[in-house]
């Protein structure tokens, strides 16, 4: 039998579609879940940041780990290869002295805080984080240092957990947010994948049921 799984990102989430994403069999959100509410509440993945002061904000403390979204998700996926981030240490202290912490690699705790609360947790391979990069060059980004973590959840759904007949949408993507993320390449990326049909926006209908 075919799911719908339904990615929601931290951005604006029009009226009217908490219960269309609550009713899916697979929802998957990202680090503190900032579009619950309007964007539903049902949470079985968190997509989180595992390096740098994203991921010791979660980390710290209990709010985090006691919210509602958290609570309920029974798999989290560190967004980041561990592998990826090291590499990277070196050529950011030139590039970009200010993103000194930023490689800094948390996956221990959040494995930890999985291991306690009876989670599964996965890392996103370095492979995967690659084939993101080669797919970025078609639609010619401007420098940047990372994808964001929506695009490489995004890229892990469809290649590592979606089967065949499943539908894929997302809601909540404004493709706009920190500097060194390629947002306009992203868009692009991601609206190719949906002309394909192997993605659909829940907060863009397609033309034909548009008024």
């Amino acid at each position: 039998m075919s799911r719908r799984i339904v990615i929601v990102g931290n951005g604006a989430i029009p009226q009217g579609l908490a219960a269309t994403i609550d009713a899916a069999d697979i929802v998957i959100r990202f680090n503190g879940c900032r579009s619950a509410g309007a964007g539903g509440v049902k949470t079985d993945i968190i997509a989180v940041c595992n390096t740098g002061r994203p991921a010791l904000d979660m980390l710290g403390g209990g709010r985090w780990k006691d919210s509602e979204t958290v609570r309920q998700a029974g798999e989290i996926w560190c967004v980041r290869s561990s592998d990826v981030f090291a590499a990277m240490r070196a050529p950011l202290a030139i590039s970009h002295p200010d993103l000194d912490d930023f490689c800094d690699d948390y996956t221990d705790g959040f494995e930890a805080f999985a291991a306690a609360t009876g989670r599964r947790l996965r890392v996103i391979p370095a492979a995967l984080h690659r084939a993101v990069d080669a797919g970025l060059a078609a639609f010619d980004p401007a420098p940047y240092v990372v994808p964001s973590s929506g695009l490489v959840t995004i890229a892990h759904a469809l290649e590592n957990l979606a089967e065949e007949g499943d539908r894929v949408s997302i809601a909540g993507f404004s493709h706009e947010g920190w500097e060194w993320h390629p947002f306009a390449a992203e868009r692009r990326w991601v609206d190719a994948l949906v002309t394909a049909g192997r993605l659909d926006r829940l907060d863009h209908p397609p033309a034909s049921r548009r008024s």
